[in-house]
């Protein structure tokens, strides 16, 4: 299972680095238009996707800041922002890469953002949870770029693991 979770780390900056790149020459007016997806536009949506993430690794290791909202906004522009996402992902990368198969069976208690109490679960569930998050906002990522006109992207993870991810298999 920790070679599972490894991959997917791999695999979540390798579709991070899609998603960005095929961003790069939107417009400003393009990046913050809303455009239905739960955060809005792909600006509010790829913040969401790094709130999440500093969310999840305090949990998980004690390490970086706490976003006081869901829908904080830590960098208005895409260049800030995919230079803390690219940082963010070697995070996770690099945390994953100190766990051994015991550790994968801790649980771990935390407190959502969205509801009060004590929550607590097996750390590989909520591993599990924060790389599906990414698939999910990810793919409102792709709709978004594709209703601006932008080509379908390849994200899938066998895609992945036959290009750059061919290590993993």
């Amino acid at each position: 299972m920790l070679r599972h979770f490894r991959m997917l780390a791999d695999y979540n900056r390798w579709a991070n680095v899609q998603v960005y790149d095929a961003a790069a020459d939107l417009s400003d007016a393009e990046f913050h238009e809303d455009r239905g997806a739960f955060f809005g536009s792909l600006h509010g949506t790829l913040n969401h996707l790094l709130v999440a993430d500093r969310l999840w690794m305090h949990r998980f290791n004690g390490t970086g800041g706490v976003p006081a909202s869901l829908d904080a906004v830590l960098h208005d522009d895409l260049k800030g922002l995919r230079a803390v996402r690219e940082a963010e992902d070697r995070n996770i990368i690099a945390w994953i890469e100190t766990l051994d198969t015991d550790a994968l069976a801790t649980d771990i208690t935390y407190t959502s953002v969205l509801r009060p109490g004590a929550i607590t679960v097996p750390l590989h569930a909520a591993m599990a949870h924060m790389f599906n998050h990414h698939t999910h906002h990810r793919g409102q990522c792709h709709t978004i770029l594709t209703s601006l006109g932008k080509p379908s992207l390849l994200l899938d993870l066998l895609h992945f693991l036959r290009s750059e991810g061919q290590r993993w298999l």
